[in-house]
C-alpha cells in the first residue's frame, strides 16, 4: 500500500476516535442539544462539553506521540545494534489466554499433568523467544534487548547462575513489562535417569532458588534437553508447575534449527536459544540475537511475551 494511504488510513482513524471521544463527552454531559436559555459564559471560561472533548483529544494525541517516539526509538536502536529491519511491533496480548493442551505424540499416561507443547494456539503472527541455563551474563545482552524492546523469558538452571544472581535480578527489572525467570532445573540432570525423588529435588528445589532469589514461584518449567518422563511431569506439578513449555526452533548465532519438517516459523511457535558466548558457540549473545531477529522479521512475525499467552 503506497504510503499515502497509509497516512490517510491513520488520520481517518484519528479522526474517528476523536469524533468518538466527543460524542460520548457531550453524551455523558446529559444534553442532547443546546440550551438556548442558558447564559453564554464569562470570558476565560469553557463552555458545558468543551473540556472533556479538549481532554480526550488531548489524551489521544499524547497517545499518538507515545506511539511514533517509541517506533522511531526502535528505528534507531534497530540500527546501532545492526539488524536488517527494526523489530516487528507486537498485537495486543490476548484478553483471554488460549487453552494449551500436550502436543500430540508428547503425551504421558498421566492424566491432569502440566501440558507439554511447543508453540501456543494462536492466529497472530507472533513467536516467542526464551534462553535457558544462565552460564553467559553479558551486559550488551541486557541493553540490546532493552534498547530493541523485545520481549523474552529466561529458563535458569542453579548451578551456573548462582555466581551471580544480581545479573538476573536485573535482568528481571529490565524492562517495563519485566523479563520473566522460569525454571531449568537446579544441576541440569537427564531427567528420565533419575529417580522420582531425585526429580522432585531437582525441579522443586529450583523453584525454591527463583522464589528465594527473585520473589515470584515460576509457573513455567522446562525439563534439560527436552527430556522428560511421567514422574518429571509429576513432580513438576507438585510443586507449582502449570506448563511445559519446550520449543519449535532453536536459535545460534550463525544458523537456526528447526523441529518442523518445513523448516520455517509458524504462528505461536516458541524460540530456544541459550546464554552463550564466543568461547562455546560462534559469536556473542549480540550476536545470536542479531541473527535470530533478522530471520523472525524477514518472515514477517513479532516478538511476543510468552506469559501474556500462558
Amino acid at each position: 500500500m503506497a504510503k499515502g494511504a497509509h497516512r490517510s488510513h491513520r488520520a481517518l482513524g484519528t479522526a474517528l476516535v476523536v469524533a468518538a471521544l466527543a460524542s460520548t463527552a457531550t453524551a455523558c454531559s446529559g444534553a442532547s442539544e443546546p440550551d438556548r436559555g442558558a447564559a453564554a459564559p464569562a470570558a476565560g471560561q469553557q463552555a458545558p462539553g468543551q473540556a472533556p472533548e479538549r481532554a480526550a483529544a488531548g489524551a489521544l494525541n499524547a497517545y499518538v506521540e507515545r506511539v511514533r517516539e517509541r517506533r522511531t526509538a526502535r528505528v534507531v536502536a534497530a540500527k546501532k545494534w545492526g539488524l536488517a529491519k527494526p523489530p516487528l511491533e507486537a498485537p495486543a496480548a490476548p484478553a483471554t489466554k488460549p487453552r494449551i493442551t500436550t502436543r500430540k505424540g508428547f503425551e504421558t499416561d498421566g492424566e491432569g499433568l502440566p501440558p507439554v507443547f511447543t508453540a501456543v494456539p494462536t492466529k497472530q503472527k507472533v513467536v516467542f523467544l526464551t534462553i535457558d541455563d544462565g552460564a553467559e551474563k553479558d551486559p550488551e545482552l541486557l541493553r540490546m534487548m532493552k534498547e530493541l524492546r523485545i520481549p523474552y523469558s529466561a529458563f535458569l538452571s542453579d548451578y551456573v547462575v548462582k555466581d551471580d544472581y544480581g545479573y538476573f535480578a536485573r535482568m528481571q527489572k529490565s524492562q517495563e513489562t519485566g523479563v520473566s525467570l522460569h525454571n531449568h532445573t537446579l544441576n541440569h540432570r537427564y531427567l528420565p535417569g533419575l529417580s522420582y525423588k531425585q526429580q522432585k529435588r531437582e525441579i522443586c528445589g529450583m523453584q525454591d532458588v527463583i522464589e528465594k532469589r527473585f520473589g515470584k514461584r515460576p509457573p513455567l518449567f522446562r525439563p534439560p534437553y527436552g527430556n522428560y518422563n511421567e514422574d518429571t511431569l509429576r513432580a513438576a506439578k507438585s510443586c507449582g508447575v502449570e506448563a511445559v513449555p519446550l520449543w519449535a526452533a532453536e536459535a545460534f548465532p550463525d544458523h537456526m534449527e528447526w523441529r518442523e519438517w518445513d523448516r520455517d516459523l509458524h504462528p505461536g511457535d516458541i524460540v530456544l536459544t541459550h546464554f552463550r558466548g564466543k568461547g562455546d558457540w560462534k559469536g556473542t549473545m549480540p550476536d545470536m540475537i542479531r541473527r535470530v531477529m533478522n530471520v523472525i522479521t524477514a518472515k514477517g512475525y513479532a516478538v511476543a511475551k510468552l506469559e501474556d499467552y500462558v
